[in-house]
């Protein structure tokens, strides 16, 4: 069986973000990624407060050193945030941190005094594909179709077009060259190819996602951003910004698809991103958010917001099911925080090579058997190919597989089921006259879910009406 790809994909990461060690948490367990020696902390009193603290359990700590802990970088951002420097990051073993666990236990006390977060680790957020990848895109024959098929677009007449915003990786060169994407438009994804023009990972991840939307809602203005644009990884300090930035560039959209997050060990959300859940909560944008492949039950942030009563209204997380609908995906991450769960396996849309073909060389293998342990063909085990990144902790035989992308791809994962609950909500908006996305989330799942079952729950389903189910005995194919 292959290395997991969490450990893989941590060196990917640590490389699209040179000059940030970064450390596996919690314990050195692959939960979520984030920043070594670096904690946050809310501005003014209470960095102070956690700076204070820091250093006095430090001082009295065997091992720990309280020269380190000082203000890093810029005193704050938008979201209120300052980082605070705990340990000298180029210290100790590589990926392994002291020091960030000791400064959360020195803030625990005061937390179960006051009631309030005052401290977290920087954690890395990530497309929900990235650090723990559903599977890699492959590429599709010239006569295949998309998959959802795209739907039948309405009348102009019949009201104005939503607005749906995809913060994510940016648009491929040639994506004007699908004709589905005709009203969309964006960020471009910057450096597609490496030096040998051979695809980078991830590139075409906001195009593939920006074509399911546009799939299952025809008339929708669809915006892309390529807030996510380093291998599809951002700082949780910096994550808050830029989604303020994402979304004022051009107006707080109807919808807002995010195919990104973390896990982070709590309940109670992101401190980085506290500000920007705040805003969102007070607007009338409905967020759409994947919620991760980890095939766990941990909270997923932003996604794991439509948990708490406060956000339930403005958030919707979506899960994945698998090809054939019925079921839930073996990768998805799943619970109660989960609202609803749509297609998510070997879905078809544009990714790039409508102008000429593009070489992409695979970086992780497939597994012998299922990594979860589920019993069908699922995708982390089809279509059959080595590796780049899996190679350098195995020997094996042959060289990493490469295929050439002609336009459209096979994909999947929870981020591309969030775009069609994204393009359903928006049709609905469309179909209806509703300019309330909020309030067209909540008719669409009680007038048109269905159920799935999950882990051996049965929860609400949405599946596109143009959607072609896959039987999972088709899953498997050769490269």
């Amino acid at each position: 069986m292959a290395p997991q790809r969490f450990h893989e994909q941590f060196e990917q990461i640590q490389r699209a973000l040179p000059g940030v060690p970064l450390a596996m948490g919690p314990d050195d367990s692959a939960e979520f990624i984030y920043e070594k020696g670096v904690v946050l902390a809310r501005d003014g009193e209470e960095a102070q407060v956690v700076e204070d603290a820091v250093r006095a359990h430090f001082t009295a700590t065997d091992g720990l050193v309280p020269d380190h802990v000082r203000r890093a970088g810029p005193q704050t951002n938008r979201s209120g945030i300052t980082r605070i420097q705990v340990g000298d990051p180029g210290q100790g073993v590589p990926g392994a941190d002291r020091t960030v666990a000791g400064a959360l236990r020195a803030l625990r006390g005061a937390e179960d005094r006051t009631g309030r977060r005052l401290v977290s680790r920087n954690h890395v957020v990530s497309i929900a594909v990235n650090a723990c990848p559903g599977d890699e895109p492959v590429p599709v024959s010239s006569g295949e179709t998309p998959n959802p098929a795209a739907a039948q677009a309405t009348r102009e007449e019949d009201g104005g077009a939503v607005s749906v915003l995809v913060v994510d990786t940016g648009l491929m060169h040639d994506y004007r060259s699908y004709p589905l994407l005709g009203r969309t438009e964006g960020d471009a994804q910057i450096q597609e190819t490496d030096p040998d023009g051979v695809l980078q990972q991830y590139v075409g991840h906001g195009t593939f996602i920006a074509g399911l939307v546009a799939a299952v809602a025809p008339d929708t203005d669809v915006t892309v951003r390529n807030t996510l644009n380093d291998a599809g990884a951002i700082l949780e300090y910096d994550f808050g910004d830029r989604l303020f930035d994402a979304v004022e560039q051009g107006g707080w959209p109807d919808i807002l698809s995010l195919s990104a997050g973390t896990s982070n060990g709590r309940v109670d959300g992101l401190l980085g991103a506290a500000a920007f859940m705040d805003e969102l909560r007070d607007r009338r944008t409905l967020l759409v958010a994947a919620a991760g492949n980890n095939a766990s039950a941990t909270p997923f942030w932003p996604a794991a917001y439509a948990a708490l009563p406060e956000y339930a209204d403005a958030v919707l997380s979506v899960g994945a099911l698998r090809g054939d609908g019925e079921f839930g995906a073996c990768f998805s991450n799943h619970g109660p925080w989960v609202r609803v769960y749509a297609p998510g396996e070997r879905l078809v849309s544009a990714l790039t090579g409508f102008d000429r073909p593009v070489p992409y060389v695979y970086q992780h293998s497939t597994y012998e058997v299922c990594r979860y342990g589920f019993g069908y063909s699922c995708t982390c085990q089809s279509p059959r190919h080595t590796g780049v990144l899996s190679e350098t902790r195995a020997a094996g035989e042959g060289k990493p597989d490469q295929v050439m992308f002609e336009g459209l791809a096979s994909w999947s994962g929870t981020s591309f089921a969030t775009p069609l609950v994204a393009g359903l909500v928006a049709a609905h908006m469309k179909a209806h006259q509703v300019t309330d996305p909020r309030a067209a989330a909540r008719q669409l799942l009680s007038a048109e879910a269905d159920f799935a079952e999950v882990r051996g729950h049965h929860v609400p389903a949405l599946r596109p009406p143009t959607w072609r189910p896959v039987a999972v005995g088709q899953l498997t194919a050769s490269v």
